[in-house]
């Protein structure tokens, strides 16, 4: 990671960005755009999974950086339960789900790679 200037460089931020703006455009769409503590509940814990990663690598010390990649994992998990939730009260069609399953899932894969790789230096 010597090499990476600037969080945008780093894969599971840029799936995270990926899935956050998924989650703000689907989040608008039928029954889900009129629940507005699921879709407020899903949109913060897709940013708070995005925003960790970023504000994380600002502390340039690798104790913290863990600790913010902890709470970005947290969240992601957070978004993985929510869209069970979605799913129960029929607010996205499977394709929908499915999408934002693999793109959640992908995202906290990359961001535990990373975690394993900072605690291994």
């Amino acid at each position: 990671m010597a090499s990476i200037k600037r969080f945008e460089e780093l894969e599971c931020w840029r799936s995270a960005r990926m899935l956050t703006k998924e989650i703000y455009l689907i989040s608008n769409k039928g029954k889900l755009s009129k629940d507005f503590e699921i879709k407020n509940q899903l949109r913060s814990a897709a940013l708070s999974l995005m925003n960790n990663i970023a504000e994380g690598f600002g502390r340039y010390s690798d104790k913290e950086f863990i600790r913010f990649l902890n709470v970005a994992q947290s969240s992601g998990l957070e978004v993985q339960s929510m869209l069970y939730l979605v799913e129960d009260l029929h607010y996205l069609n499977q394709d929908e789900l499915e999408s934002l399953r693999k793109e959640v899932d992908k995202t906290i894969s990359l961001t535990l790679g990373l975690l394993r790789y900072i605690n291994n230096k």
